[in-house]
């Protein structure tokens, strides 16, 4: 128990979230970084009506496929109704919660024109005891302040005038987030609270709660450090939207970015290693963590940044492993996960394992996504030619000179020695002749055997495909554009 025990404790009530996933990461970073380092996965169910079991899968693979190693869970905060309760007695006992038997309207229409959010304390010394309609508050200080050391924010002061006397526990008995964490993390022995910062608020109602728990059993617990961490903003720079930005974790594996990537790039919201790299071992990353150096300012979640540094870890893989990473979105039949509602377009049978092997380093230096892998390949598996009908158009069927570039490749690959170097050399001199650049010249003839405009390196594919096919899709196309 000589190093740090954090916990990640994430409630089940939709996708994986990016910021759910950063927090977990720094959590683990902690426990890694000591050899009697503790991380626990607890899942805060107490939430019965939102929560839904198929979000507590999610939550664990994702943990999975980031790579976070639990030492212990996942747990379910609801199987510790038993340990809550108990706090609950102690705490009447103590005189440190009181039954309230007011309504939200009750409590407006005492106010009046005194807007002053938060709980009245009307029933503070009532005297109330437990019924069908009764609620536990915890009694707040009358007056003085709480601070809550955080190690990214500093000293973080709260007057007690401005926290109410919150609730713990509903009238059905049932007992509240607050309670139910500090309860549970007093048990776990946790050392580091490390969370996003919209639960800042909560820290010094938990610590009143901490400290009378302490009392009220007789058992003093120390309590943690805790460190909360700057939000994520899209590009306007808002907090990260739910129905509006793209936040599952989920989809960033099903699209195809590498688990070694994505956590690179979450280790970077609101922290730098040391040096001008970005692209970081996780060991380094591990070594270098420090909670102080995380910035309190909004760190912004940029896509587009993300898919860059992911294409460099693709590039970075050696053939043989980008092979076997792309299985799960190339050869799904094969494979013990594949990505959620993503087909291949080919069958089983037509996927040819030995060609794709040669495709393969073509593809890795043209995609950033392991999932813009089947639409850079199917040409070559699919029977017919996956044409895009716009670049058909454009390249082809509305150019004149489109299509005799394609009756002139024609004659010219018939006879032209069967490289990738001689098909280049070749296209150069058809282009010239109509005084076409090769970017324009090759523009048909990529069109006509692949489908689309854009695509793997263009003539080491015709090399691979061979004389005849590459013939048979020239003229396929020409007839096509009549």
């Amino acid at each position: 128990m000589s190093g740090p025990r954090v916990r990640f404790a994430p409630s089940p009530t939709g996708f994986f979230h990016v910021g759910s996933a950063r927090s977990a990461l720094f959590n683990w970073f902690i426990a890694r970084q000591s050899p009697e380092g503790f991380f626990i996965l607890r899942i805060e169910d107490t939430d019965a009506e939102r929560n839904r079991e198929e979000w507590v899968d999610g939550i664990v693979s994702a943990m999975s496929w980031l790579g976070l190693t639990l030492d212990a869970g996942p747990f379910r905060q609801s199987d510790n109704a038993g340990a809550h309760q108990a706090g609950v007695e102690a705490l009447i006992a103590s005189g440190d919660l009181y039954y309230c038997d007011c309504t939200g309207d009750l409590v407006a229409a005492r106010k009046g024109d005194n807007k002053t959010p938060g709980y009245d304390g009307f029933c503070r010394d009532r005297g109330l005891g437990k019924g069908p309609t009764t609620a536990l508050r915890f009694r707040t200080p009358d007056s003085g302040t709480i601070v809550v050391h955080d190690l990214i924010r500093g000293e973080v002061e709260f007057a007690h005038t401005v926290i109410d006397d919150f609730v713990v526990a509903k009238s059905s008995g049932a007992v509240l987030y607050a309670l139910a964490n500090v309860v549970d993390d007093r048990n776990d022995r946790i050392t580091h609270v490390i969370r996003g910062e919209e639960h800042l608020p909560n820290a010094p109602k938990q610590m009143m709660l901490w400290s009378a728990l302490n009392a009220a059993l007789g058992e003093e617990v120390a309590l943690p450090t805790y460190a909360h961490l700057p939000l994520l903003v899209n590009k306007e720079r808002k907090k990260l939207s739910k129905r509006k930005d793209p936040v599952a974790t989920e989809s960033y594996r099903d699209q195809g970015y590498l688990p070694e990537a994505f956590v690179n790039y979450l280790a970077l919201l609101g922290w730098s290693p040391r040096g001008d790299e970005e692209i970081v071992p996780l060991s380094q990353m591990i070594e270098q963590f420090r909670l102080e150096d995380v910035s309190h300012s909004p760190a912004f979640f940029d896509v587009a940044k993300l898919s860059h540094m992911n294409g460099e870890y693709v590039r970075a893989l050696s053939p043989e492993a980008f092979i076997e990473r792309s299985a799960p979105w190339i050869t799904p039949w094969a494979t013990d996960w594949k990505p959620t509602d993503r087909e291949v377009p080919w069958s089983e049978a037509e996927f040819n394992a030995e060609l794709f092997a040669r495709v393969a380093p073509l593809v890795q230096e043209r995609i950033s996504l392991l999932g813009d892998i089947p639409a850079m390949v199917s040409f070559f598996f699919l029977p017919a030619v996956p044409y895009n009908d716009a670049d058909f158009d454009k390249a082809i069927r509305n150019d004149a000179k489109g299509r005799e570039m394609l009756a002139h490749a024609i004659e010219y690959f018939a006879s032209v020695n069967w490289a990738s170097a001689d098909l280049h050399e070749a296209t150069v001199k058809v282009g010239e002749g109509l005084e076409l650049n090769l970017r324009k010249a090759q523009a048909p003839i990529r069109c006509a055997v692949t489908g689309s405009l854009v695509g793997p390196p263009l003539f080491e594919s015709l090399e691979l495909l061979g004389r005849e096919e590459v013939l048979r899709r020239l003229r396929g196309a020409l007839e096509r554009s009549a």
